[in-house]
């Protein structure tokens, strides 16, 4: 299975992020490219702790998720298109600094070679391993650079 933990994958992403570009649109979903690229910073900043978050399950995922997330990272099939975001992820702001998001995301991309948030709980999945982790970042990263032909 592959995993963000890999340095080979990191690069493989970051190539894939530099060549997203102004004016790139989705194959599929409503984000732009600006919001595409925030989202992922935001995101991955959670993941990675860098920031002030509150950690919490949600009811739901305390019932489904651990299944959900078994079946999500069980093989190398990329997600399915158009799996709603939880709320706290959705970019509303349609433009910005592209080339700063970009850097931003690349840094965080690097940072999991230092991985060490022993607090984070997914809002849907729970707490999960560093392997879990590993692979739920590799399958999102790669979900949407794929919506963006990447």
């Amino acid at each position: 299975m592959k995993t963000i933990f890999e340095k080979s994958i990191q690069e493989q992403f970051i190539k894939r992020i530099q060549n997203s570009k102004e004016g790139d649109q989705p194959v599929w979903g409503k984000m732009n490219v600006y919001q595409m690229l925030c989202h992922n910073t935001y995101w991955n900043s959670w993941i990675l702790g860098k920031g002030e978050f509150v950690y919490k399950q949600e009811i739901i995922g305390k019932i489904f998720g651990k299944f959900a997330l078994r079946k999500m990272i069980q093989d190398e099939k990329p997600l399915d298109k158009n799996i709603p975001s939880s709320p706290q992820f959705k970019v509303t702001r349609e433009k910005g600094d592209l080339e700063m998001e970009k850097s931003k995301w690349i840094e965080l991309i690097q940072s999991y070679n230092e991985y060490d948030n022993p607090s984070f709980i997914h809002d849907f999945f729970g707490k999960m391993s560093k392997e879990q982790i590993g692979h739920l970042v590799y399958k999102h990263t790669d979900h949407h650079l794929r919506q963006f032909g990447l």
